[in-house]
């Protein structure tokens, strides 16, 4: 059962990953564009390139020959994917899959015209002239986003006419790869967001964990708690979506399907081919097993007889405020003493405004109030401080 993964992507969310896979034995090498990565630190090897330039991506993969290609970023030459599968390597959760949720246009296009599910309108645009043009047609307000980036760079909200100049300029300066495209959302009178984490297996049924509510702010998460409140209906509707979608794309492992709840029901939003940020509430011991250690089981097909939920929780981040080559933590005594509480420190070598640092973790009994829970998490987090 001992494997060999390519890791291509070594934040936080890859070094949990890293960590699930060394505790069954795993050969793990972590790769990233700079030395020091949270989840280099833990693998058994590591790589530095661009993920970008498809031969470094090549000379890597040749030079490791692993079984198993697992990206945790979007920012990866990502059509290369489609010959390493020829080769024999396994890509994670597929090649389609990491192809087509790199870019926002084929994951979208996917889910509203080819398997009809219910999103908002929306419209591309490559220049200024054509944002202009999307926004008359979809409307004030909406939500400008890149095709391609990752934990909300380059979103933002258009609320009148004189945004959408600063709109674009942002959307191209937050777009990774080398496409300059957005995509143009209505805005969508929402009553709340959830993540339902869902678990395709190789020759087993697709399970779902209990929906996971967050909060957003710059388009990256701030808070996320387990189970959200969400009516039966709600989450047979996003279930079936789910289902659809991942069966489209492929593969086995881990998706973090991202929905709008509405009066008008359930409406898709985005998709992500591996563990999700806002899942690290699992970390808080919500489940029986946490996303990494069931992505990691899918992967490896090994059998996953269920998922259980076996305790309320939440997580808040740690942000760092200002520039630093090595930041330093004080609070840390603190959060330690309190009752029902974990954090993670991710060990990142730099620092900059708004950069998520490490995470706050509380946890109670299933049917303790879930707002609760979250005021706990928001107030460990608010005791580390990132010091430059």
């Amino acid at each position: 059962m001992q494997k060999k993964i390519v890791l291509l992507g070594s934040g936080e969310l890859g070094k949990e990953f890293v960590i699930a896979a060394q505790r069954i034995g795993q050969t793990v090498i972590a790769v990233d564009s700079y030395e020091g990565a949270p989840a280099m630190q833990v693998a058994d090897g590591f790589e530095v390139i661009n993920m970008l330039d498809g031969d470094a991506l090549d000379r890597i993969i040749a030079k490791h020959n692993p079984d198993f290609i697992v990206p945790e970023i979007e920012a990866i030459r990502t059509e290369r994917f489609y010959d390493f599968e020829k080769q024999g390597i396994k890509v994670v959760p597929s090649a389609k899959a990491a192809n087509f949720t790199m870019n926002r246009k084929a994951i979208r296009d996917l889910a509203a015209k080819d398997l009809g599910l219910r999103t908002a309108n929306y419209r591309y645009a490559t220049s200024g002239e054509e944002l202009a043009k999307a926004v008359a047609e979809v409307g004030i307000p909406c939500v400008v986003k890149p095709l391609m980036s990752s934990s909300g760079k380059g979103q933002s909200t258009i609320k009148s006419e004189d945004d959408i100049e600063k709109a674009w300029k942002y959307a191209v300066e937050g777009s990774r790869g080398d496409v300059v495209e957005v995509i143009v959302e209505a805005f969508v009178n929402f009553n709340s967001e959830i993540t339902l984490l869902t678990v395709t297996q190789n020759n087993n049924p697709t399970l779902f964990c209990a929906p996971i509510g967050h909060r957003q702010e710059r388009g990256d998460y701030q808070e996320s708690w387990q189970p959200a409140n969400v009516t039966d209906a709600a989450i047979a509707e996003a279930q079936d979506m789910a289902r659809k979608v991942t069966e489209a794309l492929g593969g086995a492992g881990i998706f973090g399907v991202e929905f709008f709840l509405t009066d008008k029901g359930v409406y898709f939003s985005e998709l992500s081919p591996r563990p999700h940020d806002t899942g690290m509430v699992t970390l808080a011991g919500t489940q029986n097993f946490n996303e990494f250690e069931l992505h990691l089981r899918a992967i490896l097909s090994l059998p996953i007889a269920e998922i259980t939920l076996e305790k309320a929780g939440a997580s808040a981040v740690i942000l760092a405020s200002e520039n630093s080559d090595n930041p330093t933590f004080t609070g840390v005594e603190k959060i330690a003493a309190l009752p029902k509480t974990d954090f993670r420190l991710f060990g990142k070598p730099t620092s900059r405004p708004y950069r998520r640092m490490g995470v706050a973790l509380v946890s109670d009994a299933v049917g303790t109030p879930i707002e609760s829970i979250v005021e706990k998490a928001k107030a460990a987090a608010a005791l580390v401080k990132v010091n430059a």
